[in-house]
């Protein structure tokens, strides 16, 4: 994509690389180059409605938003929001339901979504008062009076001080990607975040769609998403000998299930929950090279690795960094409570000569986590934090070995 004219879209994302200086600086390498506007953005398939803005980079592109309800209230992991003014608001209708920090660097929506934990948050938790910290693409389901109902329970409770608000959300429907194949030319690799932009889709503001059968070769990023919700990922193979910056990655994404993808490829990034995703998952999914199971910060929460076949060569110092967190400082931590790794499959290619356990680590900044049964084919231990809950740690869970369709089959009951 480097070779064509510059995305309209994008100028916003432009211009923010360069106010804000985004380089990719290695001493070690020689290396000190503008970060690529494509290294997160952009893809040779891409769904848009035009004229919306994606992703807010800059106070002064804001636009004003059709505030449909002002929102009070509303308890963790239900589906009624209490409201005041509801303005144009139909049962039916998909709308963006976005919560704010208001209160700065000590308020109350920080300590919930880290449980106040030894974290530190970045300062772009509070920096940015107009935007939005936690967000989710809703499905109107009930009117009275009030009160809203919502098809998808939320992800923390919310208070008076967060400013809630249903706002409209510009979307497409139905979309559909299925039964290709996407091959990209061999190039040599510059640098992390200096991608030539082979990025095959980026999805867009899509809901209820999917994309479906596809194998892609030599690409920067296979799928990158942002701003989707209700969208299922499938059958999805990366390949070829570039390496790669992400495989299939969800950033300010809700509800993105993105199952059986193989990763034959090298990565930065191979499996990766991003800035603002909320309740994703990946399942039955398998990285053959080099894995990570990156939480990227930005506020990102309740996500869940559901079922999945890592690859592993461990360190000489008999450790592996599974659980390595990515993202900005500003955004730190690297994500927000109640993440859940579900029935970890850690295959070891080598060191198995070598009775002693194999460390399992990379985590110090994720509070609350979920890990229950990380099994390999070798004793392992696990050092993850803060305050992590793990269970069944060396045991494989059969008769469940999908969270998520234990609880699919649970919601249709």
């Amino acid at each position: 994509m480097m070779y064509l004219d510059d995305s309209e879209v994008l100028t916003e994302l432009r211009e923010y690389l360069l106010q804000f200086d985004k380089r990719q600086r290695e001493k070690e390498n020689n290396i000190d180059l503008p970060f690529s506007q494509y290294a997160w953005s952009g893809g040779m398939i891409w769904t848009q409605v035009p004229g919306e803005r994606v992703k807010s980079y800059l106070e002064k592109y804001d636009a004003h938003q059709t505030i449909l309800a002002n929102v009070h209230e509303g308890k963790r992991g239900e589906f009624t929001l209490k409201t005041s003014i509801i303005s144009g608001l139909k049962i039916g209708d998909v709308v963006e339901l976005q919560l704010f920090n208001k209160t700065g660097q000590s308020s109350e929506i920080i300590n919930d979504l880290y449980k106040k934990t030894d974290v530190n948050p970045g300062s772009h938790h509070w920096e940015f008062p107009k935007l939005p910290i936690v967000r989710q693409q809703v499905l109107i389901t009930g009117l009275k009076g009030n009160l809203v109902t919502i098809k998808s329970p939320l992800t923390i409770t919310i208070k008076p001080e967060y400013e809630a608000k249903l706002v409209t959300w510009k979307h497409l429907k139905e979309v559909g990607i299925e039964h290709l194949r996407i091959t990209f030319p061999h190039a040599p690799y510059v640098a992390h975040h200096v991608e030539r932009g082979n990025n095959a889709i980026f999805l867009t503001r899509v809901f209820n769609s999917w994309v479906n059968n596809v194998v892609i070769n030599n690409a920067d990023s296979g799928i990158l998403t942002e701003e989707i919700a209700n969208v299922t990922i499938s059958n999805i193979t990366t390949e070829g000998n570039n390496k790669a910056h992400y495989t299939v990655a969800m950033a300010g994404v809700h509800n993105v299930l993105v199952e059986n993808l193989k990763v034959f490829n090298n990565a930065d990034h191979p499996l990766s929950f991003n800035t603002f995703s909320t309740k994703n998952v990946y399942k039955n999914c398998e990285v053959y090279v080099d894995p990570v199971l990156d939480q990227h910060s930005g506020a990102n929460h309740q996500n869940l690795f559901d079922n999945i076949t890592v690859h592993v060569n461990p360190n000489e110092d008999r450790s592996y960094p599974l659980f390595a967190g990515g993202g900005a400082g500003y955004w730190k931590p690297s994500h927000g409570a109640y993440s859940t790794f579900w029935n970890i499959n850690v295959q070891f290619l080598s060191g198995l000569n070598n009775s002693d356990s194999i460390l399992l680590n990379g985590m110090q900044d994720g509070p609350f986590a979920r890990l229950i049964a990380i099994h390999a084919n070798h004793p392992i231990q696990i050092n993850y934090g803060p305050e992590p809950y793990i269970e069944l740690m060396n045991k494989k869970i059969t008769q469940f070995p999908s969270l998520y369709d234990y609880q699919l089959s649970k919601r249709l009951k």
